[in-house]
């Protein structure tokens, strides 16, 4: 039999995965669609149990999808990060998983900046506390449901619930972990001094796992149920931005990725944990082993394409992207002037604002259609560009960008990010993302690879490299100055 590695990724969306040969050559993938509960505005909410059918669906699928002749050696695990699960002493579910994207606990973050303060928090944790993270939500339980929380004995992330029906075993990794608020980004163990603060319990938490090291192995039952063998190795893994970074090969200080999915994140590596003093950036662990990443996210990148494309279907969302977008391309960059915020639903880096709301500024009677959906992209593009800045004026400047996620298949969204940043953008010749970062950290488990970075540099293949148009810099200097001036004159109104 050859060796294969299976990479499986949670995320808000679906379940994906892939499997990979020794060689990096993808024998299969698939991924089963999930959908988002909203019970309030402002709330967003999953039941894990359908994170759990999805992954049975995708991975048994993707296993009999598979080659004749092939053997999974080893799983390794990606997911969305920052989302709370709690089970009781029976490790059952209590109630739905809050999201990344829940925005409910901007009391309990308050409490907890006001109780620590920044610079604290920053030596602790190395983040300041905001909505997404699981740490204020704990709190909000403890505060608002207060039954759920009294029978609450375990706390998980997405992929480590999906980790404990594999294995029975309760462990997170490093990179997962640091999006908590409850984690030492240094040390990397739990922030004792943070759980006493909120009162909390470290046995609630799961133990720490290497990102690249086996946590435990397939039970007889749910073998028989993923058509894989019993005793299989189940990796670590890693938050699926720490995976995507592998599966983008992003895995030194000389390139970044950025990307554009629901969400738009832009991640640079680095080699020591660096802290933005304003704590307007997140630096969290790197799934490769004595690394870090600084990191910025925009709440609503593609998200904001979809919203728009919703809006002039009137609400109908049919037209295609590739037709929209299309438009787009025939506006000459800075769109006459016509400037979008895309804070649909609040934004993250720099502002940290969950009152921040979308605005369309400098309107006139020629703009037209067309403007209004290069506007949209200019504006994920420079708010992106905001997260960037952030870590060029921290010296973590990238040489190149490599672009994941639904934007990198647009040729017009890929030359307006290389244009913008000024750097040059590199395509993935193959779709790699968490889920290929994932098979990887589980080839290392399965001693493929004695470090994730090897595995990214032989199975991340890099297709082409889109340069910056030198007469396309003076107009996007002028648009982000723009741009840039929009929120502080408008944070005073959005707080009303």
């Amino acid at each position: 039999m050859r060796s294969s590695y299976l990479g499986l990724d949670i995320g808000t969306s679906a379940v994906k995965t892939i499997i990979v040969n020794d060689d990096g050559e993808y024998l299969a993938s698939t991924q089963c669609t999930l959908t988002v509960s909203v019970p309030r505005p402002g709330w967003s909410e999953q039941a894990p149990e359908h994170w759990w059918d999805a992954t049975v669906s995708a991975v048994r699928a993707a296993v009999e999808a598979m080659p004749d002749g092939y053997k999974v050696e080893a799983i390794g695990l990606s997911g969305q990060m920052h989302s709370l699960v709690i089970l009781d002493e029976a490790d059952q579910v209590i109630r739905p998983a809050i999201l990344w994207n829940d925005v409910r606990t901007t009391a309990q973050c308050e409490e907890i900046e006001s109780m620590l303060g920044l610079d604290r928090l920053g030596q602790l944790v190395g983040n300041r506390a905001l909505e997404g993270f699981t740490a204020p939500k704990l709190l909000w339980l403890a505060e608002n449901e207060s039954d759920s929380y009294a029978h609450m004995r375990t706390v998980l992330m997405p992929k480590d619930y999906v980790r404990l029906r594999m294995t029975g075993e309760r462990a997170t990794d490093p990179s997962d972990a640091a999006g908590t608020l409850l984690f030492d980004i240094r040390t990397g163990r739990w922030s004792l001094e943070m759980l006493e603060a909120l009162r909390l319990s470290s046995e609630r938490l799961p133990r720490i796992a290497g990102s690249a090291e086996v946590s435990g192995y397939l039970i007889q039952s749910v073998a028989r149920d993923l058509g894989l063998a019993p005793g299989t190795p189940v990796v670590g893994g890693g938050a699926d931005n720490a995976a995507a970074a592998i599966g983008a090969g992003v895995i030194t200080g000389g390139t970044g990725s950025v990307s554009i999915g629901s969400s738009g994140v832009v991640v640079v590596p680095i080699d020591v944990p660096q802290v933005d003093p304003e704590m307007r950036l997140h630096t969290f662990n790197h799934a490769i082993p004595d690394m870090w990443y600084v990191m910025g996210v925009v709440l609503s990148a593609g998200a904001a394409l979809s919203w728009w494309r919703g809006i002039i279907d009137c609400g109908g969302g049919t037209s295609e992207y590739a037709e929209i977008i299309s438009q787009a391309s025939t506006i000459s960059p800075g769109c006459d002037g016509l400037t979008f915020l895309p804070y649909l639903t609040g934004e993250r880096t720099p502002h940290a604002d969950s009152n921040a709301r979308g605005v369309f500024f400098g309107l006139h009677a020629g703009h037209q259609r067309a403007h209004m959906v290069r506007a949209v992209m200019e504006g994920v593009t420079l708010a992106l560009l905001d997260s960037l800045s952030l870590m060029i004026d921290l010296g973590n400047a990238p040489g190149e960008l490599v672009i994941v996620g639904g934007g990198a298949r647009s040729s017009t969204w890929k030359q307006m990010i290389s244009d913008a940043f000024d750097l040059p953008v590199v395509s993935l010749s193959k779709e790699g993302g968490a889920p290929l970062g994932a098979a990887i950290l589980g080839a290392c488990g399965a001693g493929r690879f004695r470090d994730p970075s090897i595995g990214a540099v032989e199975w991340v293949t890099r297709g082409e490299t889109i340069l910056p148009r030198a007469d396309h810099r003076q107009a996007y200097r002028q648009a982000y100055e723009r741009y840039r001036g929009l929120y502080p004159a408008l944070r005073d109104k959005f707080a009303q």
